[in-house]
């Protein structure tokens, strides 16, 4: 069949708006017809050239929601009409990670996901007889495109697809960190470095569990009235500092007899390997956790004392938010509907799929929180 697509042909240049040719599912796949799908800064990180794992020609995408067209043999989880969002990190409920219940980091497609291909080893698109590559395993940049059945998760049919489409990344992986990563308890200390559409996800996920004191950290100050909408209590402006940011915020995080300060649990949501290092040494000494959501750039690395380990703070990492896709993505596009989460104050831009580069442009511009794309 053929399907209008945004084709990333090389790196570093616009996306063309192309038809493509798109093969029909295999025995456990599924053919969704996307109906929106969100433009994230992963996305724009392939783009550029900075992502050591990107492949070129090929259909960026993996934010996004849509209706099941078709499904190949042996699908037994979801049937045509189904509403689902694509997942690039899968649940197969069957490899050692599934079964470990310690990670949500199903190994069951890795190895072909990064390949840019289908789990048979083959891809489903192709412009003018030559392969197209699929990335993260989902291509939501293609009004349709083809998905094993173990990387789509059914939702609800009464949630809207331009709103719940940003469930696919950003809201789970935001959300996640702080329930399933770092398991925040109420009364907490928090900061939150970056207040893109990550960290204002993040900062709701604190006011969810009721965390006490939520800093948000932004060199753009416009981010202040952002963060407050989502439940930050304290807005800081590393450019406005004075002295030193990390001993800065430990000052704002002393509380009564505590001499030492330091959050209980800081969050990178930039990418900066700089700033990683600074929301580790925020934390509390003796229990503080700092989690690494942001992507650094090809062959950057984090650096550290000992002594900031060594004196009990932890470092961690969070893909997805360490959510298992097809358990924990419904019941969040419940609590949207439900409305325990907040979304459409973040869809900052909807767009057409003819004006997909604009998106991009609004991200770097800094204009944008979420701008999506409505098929």
């Amino acid at each position: 069949m053929k399907t209008r697509a945004a084709v990333a042909l090389e790196k570093g240049k616009p996306l063309e708006i192309l038809d493509v040719d798109l093969e029909g599912p295999k025995p456990g796949e599924v053919l969704v017809e996307i109906k929106a799908t969100g433009i994230c800064h992963t996305d724009e990180f392939t783009l550029s050239g900075a992502d050591p794992e990107g492949l070129f020609p090929a259909i960026l995408g993996h934010e996004g929601a849509g209706i099941v067209v078709d499904v190949g043999p042996g699908v037994a989880s979801v049937k045509r009409g189904d509403h689902v969002i694509p997942l690039y990190t899968p649940e197969c409920r069957t490899c050692p990670s599934c079964l470990s219940r310690k990670t949500n980091l199903c190994t069951s497609i890795r190895a072909t996901q990064g390949q840019g291909v289908m789990p048979d080893g083959t891809s489903r698109f192709s412009l003018d007889g030559k392969k197209l590559h699929h990335y993260m395993g989902t291509s939501t940049f293609a009004q349709h495109t083809v998905l094993p059945e173990i990387a789509v998760a059914k939702v609800r049919e009464d949630a809207p697809f331009d709103k719940i489409c940003y469930i696919g990344c950003g809201v789970t992986t935001g959300i996640g960190a702080v329930l399933n990563t770092a398991k925040v308890p109420a009364g907490a200390t928090a900061i939150v470095f970056g207040l893109g559409g990550i960290g204002l996800n993040v900062i709701q996920g604190l006011r969810l569990v009721g965390a006490d004191m939520i800093i948000g950290v932004d060199v753009n100050s416009d981010k202040k009235v952002w963060g407050q909408r989502f439940g930050m209590t304290h807005f800081v402006n590393p450019k406005e500092v004075g002295g030193d940011l990390v001993a800065h915020l430990v000052d704002m995080t002393r509380r009564g007899d505590d001499r030492i300060g330091g959050a209980d649990y800081t969050f990178d949501c930039t990418g900066n390997v700089m700033v990683m290092r600074q929301a580790l040494e925020a934390c509390h000494r003796g229990w503080g956790e700092s989690i690494i959501i942001g992507v650094a750039g090809a062959g950057q690395e984090i650096a550290t004392r000992p002594f900031q380990l060594v004196t009990g703070r932890v470092w961690k990492g969070t893909a997805f938010g360490g959510a298992r896709g097809r358990t924990d993505v419904p019941r969040i596009v419940d609590w949207y509907m439900e409305g325990k989460i907040k979304i459409d104050p973040m869809i900052t831009h909807v767009l057409p799929l003819s004006d997909i580069n604009r998106g991009f442009e609004l991200m770097h511009e800094g204009k944008s929180i979420r701008s999506v794309v409505r098929y």
